[in-house]
């Protein structure tokens, strides 16, 4: 009995096919972008322009130290009581003083409506504050706005901000309802 050779594959065209297969691959496959966090920056100041004066009153400070704490209106707070603090901030819905000055205007597509004159929600997390807490905190005051803009286009329009067609609709409810959240530069606040 004799012992035939045995034939080599040929691997010359392997290099070619997992060639295609990585190209088939990268053609076929979506990749997810980022859309980030929208915020719209104020208009910069001329250097002999004073800041504007903001009433305190006006102003819902929020707080992350480097340990993720929250201090909210400067109480210690949790993350899961934030959005409801800073619906009621937003809306004021019993024209308390310690919340901001609320006036009424006619906003076109609503007709007179009440709304705050300059609420500002001021953001200040610490350097060693963590990404998850970050993004935890800013979730939960896009969900407080987003709240606020669904009640008042269920009110007026009989269906939530996002289902709106109407770009002018989706306009009006932004006038009355903007996203006022002032983020400064962190810094090392520590501990406290």
């Amino acid at each position: 009995m004799s012992k035939r050779p045995t034939q080599e594959i040929n691997a010359g065209s392997m290099a070619d096919i997992a060639f295609l297969l990585l190209i088939f691959f990268l053609v076929t496959t979506t990749m997810d972008v980022d859309t980030g966090i929208s915020r719209k920056l104020p208009p910069p100041l001329d250097d002999q322009e004073p800041p504007p004066k903001i009433n305190e009153r006006n102003i819902f400070t929020v707080l992350v130290n480097s340990r993720d704490r929250l201090m909210v209106e400067g109480k210690p707070s949790d993350i899961s009581m934030l959005r409801a603090q800073a619906k009621e901030f937003m809306s004021n819905p019993r024209n308390a003083t310690n919340l901001p000055e609320m006036v009424t205007k006619e906003i076109p597509g609503l007709g007179i409506v009440t709304v705050p004159k300059s609420a500002v929600i001021s953001l200040k997390n610490d350097r060693g504050t963590s990404y998850k807490m970050y993004i935890a905190v800013q979730n939960e005051l896009a969900a407080a706005i987003n709240e606020l803009r669904d009640e008042l286009s269920m009110e007026k329009f009989g269906r939530k901000y996002k289902e709106l067609i109407n770009e002018d609709d989706k306009k009006s409810i932004q006038d009355a309802i903007p996203v006022p959240i002032s983020e400064a530069e962190p810094e090392d606040i520590g501990d406290r």
